[in-house]
């Protein structure tokens, strides 16, 4: 029986939620299953049956420790992160995943309704964002809307292909060993920008211009994106093979490096 609505959003207000899932994954019986991953029982408890009332099928997690042994065992629909947790919170979390070629969509649930917190949110490579308190019915609204969207499939034509990694410059989609990899969208326009010009050195006021990025930014805003790129294209970060650093200009992207180990 599901949950009053009352009930429901004194539970949200006391507590957060999340859950995580990849597109089109079903139960048997053909429910989109949402895995919700909380440190609060009740919470999660409300959750499942609020959503099983709405023809989901539901799991939990209480923590993020066994999310991607669930992930693989459960296929998901998607999910419903809580941003702060105890040990690892959600935000680390979904970075995580996406480094680790999850494509799951994830919702982060999150308190803190400050708009760096949603930046930092979508930019960790969640799907959407809902800050508390809330009605579960935009939730279910959210999820629904996330699941209707089309996988979007690589273009040959558009494709550059370096390591183990293809880049579809025009839909800014980046697949390492056919698995999509998820990047924050800073991160996918300076990729594509690099990619037009692959072999060739951008400064930074370059790559922001061509990435249509906001000129008046300080340089360290491509710097930290770069990073977070390197940190997901590359074996070892700190000796790129890939992003490459040229002395006193900027960067370029090498699509057949030499291991040179150079920065």
């Amino acid at each position: 029986m599901a949950a009053p609505a009352t009930l429901v959003t004194v539970c949200i207000l006391s507590g957060s939620a999340r859950s995580t899932g990849t597109i089109g994954a079903m139960q048997a019986d053909d429910k989109p299953l949402i895995l919700i991953v909380d440190d609060d029982a009740a919470l999660r408890e409300v959750l499942r049956d609020f959503f099983d009332a709405r023809g989901y099928a539901t799991q939990q997690l209480p923590d993020t420790r066994m999310l991607e042994r669930r992930l693989h065992e459960a296929q998901p629909a998607i999910v419903i992160l809580d941003r702060m947790m105890p040990g690892e919170d959600g935000v680390t979390a979904c970075r995580r995943l996406r480094a680790g070629g999850h494509d799951v969509p994830v919702i982060l649930l999150t308190a803190i309704d400050e708009p760096i917190d949603r930046v930092i949110g979508l930019e960790s490579g969640a799907d959407d964002y809902v800050g508390k308190p809330f009605d579960p019915r935009e939730l279910e609204a959210r999820i629904a809307t996330i699941l209707r969207r089309p996988r979007r499939v690589l273009r040959p034509e558009n494709c550059l292909r370096f390591g183990a990694f293809e880049f579809d410059v025009a839909l800014r989609l980046l697949v390492r060993d056919g698995v999509p990899v998820a990047l924050a969208p800073r991160e996918a326009a300076l990729l594509a920008a690099l990619a037009r010009c692959a072999g060739r050195g951008l400064t930074r006021d370059e790559l922001l211009e061509r990435a249509g990025t906001d000129k008046e930014q300080f340089d360290r805003a491509v710097d930290a994106a770069i990073y977070r790129l390197r940190r997901i294209i590359e074996v070892d970060p700190a000796r790129p093979q890939f992003i490459r650093t040229v002395r006193g200009v900027g960067y370029f992207l090498e699509t057949a490096p030499a291991d040179t180990g150079a920065p």
